[in-house]
This record gives C-alpha cells, structure tokens and sequence, in this order.
C-alpha cells in the first residue's frame, strides 16, 4: 500500500502565513477603530457636561446677583417704611399742638403785662403753675419756640410783618417778635411773625 503524501510546496506556505497575519491585523485593527469611536463619544459627552455646568453656573450667579438685588430693594423698602411710620408718629398730634400755641400766645401776653412794673395786672401763682406746666408738656412732646430776635432774617423761618428803621447792625435781621414760631422736633410747624430792621 502506497502512501501518498502531499507536501506543501514554500510559496504556499509563505502565501498562507501571509493571509494568516492580514487576518490577525483586521482582528486588532477594528477593536482599535471601536475604541476610537468610544473615545470620540466620551469627549462630546465631557464637553456637553462641561457646557452644561458653565451654563449652569451662570444661571446660578444671575440668580443669585437677582436675588441680592431684590434683598437690597426690600431692606430699602423696610427702612423707607419704618422712617414713614416714625415721622407720622412724631407729627401726627401736629394739628392740635398748633391749636394749642395761640392758648400759649395768650399766656406769654398776659405774663408779659403783669411782668411789666407799670401795670396793676397779676400773674397769680396757680396761673403761673398752669403756665409752666403747659410749657413743659408741650416740650416734652418734642413742641419748643424758636429764637427770632436778633437772628438774621430768614424767609424759612420768619414772616415779616413790617420793616423800621434801625442801626446798622440790626439791618436785615429780626428787631421784634410779633408771634413766635414753633418747632414740632426739627419740623417748623408755625413761623415767626418778626418786624425786621432797615
């Protein structure tokens, strides 16, 4: 019995080295493409994530520059308001203290004539007590006169009733207080009536 053997010829086994290897190298050249394709992938995601957060953060500073804003406004608002308040609390009995200031005129007039040696008129003691203590609670309501004579005139403050004839330092000031201004705290709540010098 006769074997017969096929022996491979050294081109063809060259020839099928050479197939085997361009196989190996398709096997390891397309994990290589995937691998970039994945690669491609993460850094588009990477770069949305990071698109996003500065977006984000952008959001978060206007909101927060809105809010520091609006916090400012309503502190603004808050102090307007007590300020408001404050001052209508201070002036609100206006009215009837300025009613109150012609009753004080009348006594100021009345003092003055029985002050005066000439006249027979008297300022009795319980007069005197009511006097002082209608001052004092009109004062400590925040109620006090204003200081005319002498003083520069001043359209602000004084009402001028008339002008006379003066010496040279009384010109263009206060020479009498005709009625005397009030304050109401740093309010004027009735000016002066003054005759000023000429």
């Amino acid at each position: 019995m006769n074997e017969h053997h096929h022996n491979s010829s050294p081109a063809e086994e060259t020839t099928a080295g050479e197939d085997k290897m361009a196989a190996k190298e398709q096997v390891t050249e397309e994990p290589a493409k995937e691998n970039d394709e994945t690669g491609g992938k993460k850094k588009k995601k990477a770069h949305k994530e990071a698109s996003k957060v500065q977006e984000m953060e952008a959001e978060i500073s206007e909101l927060k520059d809105k809010y520091l804003r609006l916090y400012a406004e309503f502190d603004n608002y808050k102090r307007r308001t007590i300020k408001e308040r404050l001052d209508l609390m201070r002036t609100a009995a206006q009215d009837t203290l300025t009613s109150l200031l012609t009753i004080l005129d009348d006594f100021d007039r009345a003092k003055k004539i029985a002050d005066d040696p000439a006249t027979v008129e008297t300022f009795t003691d319980g007069v005197e007590l009511v006097y002082q203590k209608l001052y004092a609670t009109l004062k400590s309501l925040g109620v006090h006169p204003m200081e005319s004579n002498g003083k520069d005139f001043d359209p602000e403050q004084h009402a001028a009733i008339t002008e006379i004839e003066a010496s040279p330092e009384l010109k263009g000031k206060v020479v009498d207080t005709i009625e005397k201004g009030y304050y109401l705290h740093d309010k004027i709540i009735r000016h002066a009536k003054v005759v000023t010098g000429k």
